[in-house]
């Protein structure tokens, strides 16, 4: 096989997190964006020793799991949602499948087996979202055109691109208020010819609409994001959001500048237009407020779903006092605060940190405590010691400095650790393993039915000598 050529063959399996695994000639090929059973045509285009990878150009036929028709107008072009083809059951079953494989591997390696060699561990399987669709309360939308010099498009990028933009009227991972929201400021700014922002020439206004809407209250954040290099009148449009026919209500219109080169959402300056700028969420009897940029869980019926997990794995803690490692605005430390006698949360993002204070003081929680700060170097300057862990790290999972500071300086017996990225939770849980700890129960949580990403929460328990 040579870079540039073309073949056909059907994905055997798909791997966390969407790499589809091809067999021709006896040699595997790793196409991404499939489901396994389909037939497809792909383009070699890397080869790297005997690793090959190919380009996924057509789909010849259909998986026997495609069992329903597309939910939306633009499925298979978007990069939103892989897998809205295929029976939510079989969405789950795959999902735990690629996990259970990947930690297999894992704890064999880290020699925690059964007697026939097995490995030794409780896999719990998984818990689906209570909402497959109109479950985000969080999004954010581009803006763009479909085609080079095309009119303006406002919605999701196409599958592998990072330009192209789908207008995405009947997204169906967001709330029908959000569509229509969406649907609205497109059509407006399209009427206007306005300029969107392009990011090789660093030229244009209009960047992205990013749009919260809490599951529990319908309370709706609309922020727009653009440029200063151009002005523009934005009361017509706040005058034609408010007028729209929504289940929820709009408690906030804002206007964010940004004129950074990279094409994250952050903020220069932030102008209120209508309103306020964060809303209220509940979750678990707890009322949480969301600020534009504040990490909030983007599916609240999910959360539930996990932080119920992770409480049933946390057990008992009473007398106890808990470390909540990478809190964010605290949502599992308040949750965890009337079963402990003390939680202290660690978080590296500021406005997370204040924001977990608020909530706290919300909440009338007045056992825990928040500090901003890396956890690397925090775990060292704290005096109390915990009997007890809870890791729920970024997507990448636990610094590799921190990893053996907080195995080797606390040698806590248990530690529930929560991954949205399972191939950063292998890693982290061999590191574990160095320091004593197995894994002794395993349970996934689908909080993004329909695309490839999954949740995971896990018991570590050290062994005693």
């Amino acid at each position: 096989m040579k870079k540039g050529e073309i073949y056909e063959g059907i994905i055997e399996k798909v791997d966390f997190p969407n790499k589809g695994r091809i067999i021709i000639d006896g040699r595997t090929v790793t196409v991404k964006n499939g489901i396994p059973g389909q037939k497809v045509r792909f383009l070699i285009n890397k080869k790297r020793g005997d690793r090959l990878e190919g380009r996924l150009l057509e789909v010849l036929e259909k998986s026997p799991l495609e069992k329903r028709e597309p939910v939306c107008s633009i499925f298979p072009a978007c990069g939103g949602c892989m897998y809205q083809t295929m029976e939510y059951e079989d969405q789950l079953n795959m999902k735990a499948e690629q996990v259970k494989n990947l930690l297999d591997k894992v704890i064999v390696n880290a020699g925690q087996v059964d007697e026939d060699g097995s490995p030794d561990y409780m896999f719990e399987g998984i818990k689906g979202s209570p909402m497959e669709f109109a479950y985000r309360n969080k999004m954010e939308f581009s803006f763009g055109d479909e085609y080079k010099d095309g009119p303006l498009a406002l919605g999701l990028h196409k599958k592998g691109s990072t330009y192209d933009v789908l207008n995405a009227y009947d997204c169906k991972l967001v709330h029908e208020d959000m569509t229509k929201i969406l649907q609205c400021v497109g059509e407006y700014f399209r009427s206007r010819n306005v300029s969107y922002y392009k990011k090789m020439q660093h030229v244009g206004y209009l960047r992205h609409l990013l749009l919260r809407r809490a599951n529990t209250t319908g309370e709706i954040l609309v922020n727009l994001v653009t440029t200063s290099q151009e002005e523009h009148d934005l009361e017509p449009l706040k005058e034609e959001l408010l007028a729209l026919p929504l289940e929820g209500e709009i408690v906030g219109f804002l206007h964010i500048i940004n004129d950074a080169l990279s094409d994250m959402v952050q903020s220069d300056e932030t102008r209120i237009l209508y309103g306020k700028d964060y809303f209220y969420e509940e979750i678990l009897g707890l009322k949480f407020k969301v600020t534009p940029f504040s990490f909030f869980q983007p599916n609240s019926y999910g959360a539930e779903v996990l932080y119920n997990t992770a409480r049933e794995y946390i057990g008992d803690t009473k007398d106890m006092t808990v470390f909540d490692l990478y809190s964010g605005t605290g949502t599992i430390s308040q949750i965890l605060s009337p079963v402990a006698k003390k939680v202290i949360g660690v978080e590296i993002v500021e406005e997370a940190v204040q924001a977990a204070k608020e909530n706290a003081e919300l909440n009338g929680i007045d056992n825990c405590r928040f500090i901003a700060g890396d956890v690397l170097k925090v775990i060292d300057e704290i005096e109390e010691k915990p009997d007890f862990i809870v890791l729920d790290p970024p997507r990448d999972g636990i610094h590799p400095k921190a990893l053996p500071k907080i195995r080797d300086s606390f040698r806590c017996e248990r530690i529930v650790y929560i991954s949205c990225k399972p191939t950063s939770l292998a890693r982290d849980i061999l590191e574990f393993s160095k320091g004593g700890y197995h894994v002794k129960r395993v349970c996934c949580v689908d909080m993004f039915p329909n695309t490839v990403h999954i949740e995971t929460c896990v018991l570590l328990q050290r062994k005693t000598m």
